[in-house]
């Protein structure tokens, strides 16, 4: 389990680095909500995000060498930014004519949050993202889009478009780290940063 404002401990063994991202959780009970809708976009070849590993990605580390990963949680401990009242709002998909992605929108200071975590990595040789930061939370995937897929699956993400599951408080951000599996990915938290209350 993270512990915030601490560093990971030290991993022995074959590991010899961590496949990571930045993110902010989304609350169990709103997670809960979005499960409903996953249900009832679900079609052939759309695999579903398991509900309690949906989250508002910041930045995509990839894999992060052991001795890099203290130095990342130092700086990511130096990211001053205060706590802020999120939206969890809107369902769409992008690209628009080959549907890859299912999001639902997340508003809020998420913006400034992400160039905060930038700012702070940047040093460390993490490139900064080219495309314009677009705070989601990914819902849904689809392997191999067809039109016909595209069609069914915007059908049915049209009533969704609107769907607003309400606010919850963000107070910290997370450090995690990703394990690929067979069965999908297990999401570990590796260390937590507190938004300050101001």
């Amino acid at each position: 389990m993270a512990q915030k404002g601490a560093r990971p401990e030290r991993r022995t063994g074959p590991e010899k680095g961590i496949r990571s991202f930045v993110a902010v959780d989304i609350p169990d009970s709103m997670r809960e909500e979005i499960a409903k809708v996953q249900k009832e976009i679900g079609l052939p070849g759309v695999r579903l995000v398991k509900p309690g590993l949906i989250h508002v990605t910041l930045k995509f580390l990839g894999d992060v060498p052991l001795p890099k990963v203290e130095r990342v949680v130092e700086a990511l401990g130096g990211v001053s930014r205060p706590a802020f009242t999120a939206r969890v709002r809107g369902v769409g998909a992008f690209p628009g004519r080959s549907i890859r992605v299912v999001w639902i929108g997340a508003e809020g200071e998420f913006e400034g949050l992400f160039h905060a975590v930038e700012a702070a990595l940047s040093p460390l040789g993490f490139p900064r993202e080219r495309r314009r930061f677009t705070s989601h939370a990914t819902i849904a995937r689809v392997g191999r889009p067809s039109p016909e897929t595209t069609s069914l699956l915007a059908a049915r993400l049209a009533p969704h478009r609107d769907v607003d599951l309400g606010e919850f408080r963000a107070t910290e951000f997370l450090l995690k780290k990703s394990t690929l599996t067979p069965g999908g990915p297990i999401y570990e938290d590796v260390a937590a940063f507190p938004l300050s209350r101001l």
